[in-house]
C-alpha cells in the first residue's frame, strides 16, 4: 500500500519535469503566434501588391473578422462555418488515426524485416508521387462517398511522411541496448518493443505534428471531391457562387484550426518528453 510520504515523494519527482517543460511550451506557443501574425501580414501585403484581386474577390483579415463577428449576419455565418468545421475536424481525425496507425505498423514491419522494406517501400513511394486529386475519382469509385473515402484520402496524406519519420526514429535506437537484449535471448520484435519504440517517441511526435495539418488537407480534399460535406464542400460551393466572404473565412478557420491542433500536439510532446527525461529540441 502506498503511504502518504511515498505519494508526496513521487509528486515531488514529477514536478521538476513539468516545470522544466513550461519554458519550452511558452517558447513553442510564442513561435506559433508569431507565425500566425506573419501569415496575416503576408495575406494583407498580398492584397496590397495585387489590387486586381480585390475588393470584389479579395478579403482582408479585418473583413473576415467583421464577417464572422461584427456584421449583421455574423451569428448566422459563424454558426454555419463552425458547423462545417466540426464535420471537417471529425473527418480529419479519422484520416489522422488511420494514417498514423498504418504508418506505425508499416514502419515497425519495415524495420524488423529488411526484405519487406525493400519490397514495399518503392511501391509506397511510387503511390506517393501520384497527385491525390488524380486518385480521388478511383478511390471514390472503390470505397464510395462516405466515411471510407475520408479515411482513405486522409490516411494517404498522413501515411507517407509519418512512415519515413517513424522509420528513422525506430532505426536510430541505440545499438548497445539492442545487443544486450539479443545477448539475453530477445528477438527482433523484443528489441523493437524494448528499445526502438521508446527511442522513437520524439520521432513519433514529430510525425504527429506534421500529420495534423496534412489530415486537415486530406479531409478538405475528400469533402471537396468526395463527400460534399464540411468546409471542403463550402470552399467548392463558395467559389462559383461568388460567396467570397464565406470562402476567405473558411480558409482562415482551417488555418487557425491547423495551428491550434499543431500546438496541442506540441504541448503534449513537450510534457511527455520532459516526463521521460528526453532532451527537448
Amino acid at each position: 500500500m502506498v503511504t502518504i510520504e511515498e505519494a508526496s515523494s513521487a509528486g515531488d519527482k514529477a514536478t521538476p519535469g513539468i516545470v522544466a517543460a513550461l519554458w519550452p511550451i511558452a517558447r513553442f506557443l510564442g513561435s506559433l503566434v508569431l507565425s500566425f501574425v506573419l501569415i496575416l501580414a503576408i495575406w494583407w501585403l498580398f492584397l496590397l501588391a495585387f489590387p486586381d484581386v480585390g475588393p470584389i474577390i479579395g478579403r482582408t483579415p479585418a473583413d473576415v473578422f467583421a464577417f464572422l463577428f461584427t456584421d449583421d449576419g455574423a451569428a448566422r455565418a459563424r454558426g454555419t462555418i463552425f458547423d462545417d468545421l466540426w464535420i471537417t475536424l471529425a473527418d480529419a481525425g479519422i484520416g489522422f488515426v488511420t494514417g498514423m496507425i498504418a504508418a506505425i505498423v508499416a514502419a515497425a514491419l519495415f524495420v524488423v524485416s529488411r526484405s519487406a522494406a525493400q519490397t514495399f517501400m518503392p511501391i509506397a513511394m511510387l503511390l506517393r508521387s501520384v497527385p491525390l486529386v488524380a486518385m480521388t475519382p478511383i478511390i471514390t469509385l472503390v470505397v464510395g462517398r462516405g466515411v471510407a473515402v475520408v479515411a482513405v484520402m486522409g490516411g494517404i496524406v498522413v501515411f507517407f511522411p509519418a512512415l519515413v519519420m517513424i522509420m528513422t526514429g525506430l532505426a536510430g535506437a541505440p545499438k548497445q541496448i539492442g545487443d544486450v537484449i539479443t545477448v539475453y535471448g530477445g528477438g527482433r520484435w523484443t528489441t523493437l518493443r524494448r528499445s526502438a519504440i521508446p527511442s522513437a517517441v520524439p520521432a513519433l511526435f514529430s510525425a504527429a505534428k506534421v500529420s495534423v495539418p496534412g489530415a486537415l488537407i486530406g479531409a478538405t480534399v475528400a469533402e471537396w471531391l468526395g463527400t460534399n460535406k464540411g468546409l471542403g464542400a463550402t470552399l467548392q460551393q463558395a467559389l462559383p457562387a461568388a460567396a467570397y466572404n464565406e470562402l476567405w473565412a473558411s480558409v482562415l478557420v482551417i488555418t487557425v484550426s491547423s495551428i491550434v491542433l499543431y500546438a496541442i500536439v506540441g504541448i503534449i510532446e513537450t510534457v511527455v518528453l520532459a516526463r521521460m527525461g528526453m532532451e527537448l529540441t
